[in-house]
């Protein structure tokens, strides 16, 4: 099973957890770490380090980070340079955390990373959006004599 690494600015990360816990519960090999503004970028190192030991690393692990270029992301690719068994996404929400903490068993590394993409794009919409598709889907069979 791939480990996952939620970490960001502030509270981002505790609180993505606390949603997490709250709509698929608990989740094994998944720390979340936070970094606050009273921290330096070498304690946000420390603590991805304790969490790297703590983890099982076998399957790999995943680093997802709240702003690409902020020093959480920094930190972690600068890990991630060192062990190909470790990859950095960024731009985490909810709905793509949710969906690849649940289904991470079924993935390569590689083909997790490039799902959570598409996971997080997906979730990116508006009830707008979401209506006119719902909308033209109605419409499709009719359309074709169905």
């Amino acid at each position: 099973m791939i480990s996952i690494i939620i970490t960001g600015h502030g509270a981002f990360a505790s609180g993505l957890e606390k949603a997490l816990t709250q709509i698929i519960g608990q989740q094994p090999q998944l720390a979340c770490i936070d970094f606050s503004e009273s921290m330096s970028p070498a304690q946000l190192d420390q603590q991805f380090e304790t969490a790297l030991h703590q983890l099982p690393i076998n399957d790999g692990v995943v680093f997802m980070t709240d702003l690409l270029g902020g020093t959480p992301f920094r930190s972690a690719s600068l890990l991630s340079q060192h062990n190909k068994n470790i990859k950095v996404l960024t731009g985490t929400n909810l709905q793509m955390a949710a969906e690849m903490l649940l289904e991470r068993d079924e993935y390569t590394l590689s083909t997790f990373c490039e799902q959570a993409l598409t996971v997080a794009h997906r979730g990116i919409t508006s009830l707008d959006e979401q209506l006119q598709a719902k909308a033209t889907l109605r419409l499709e069979p009719e359309e074709n004599g169905i």
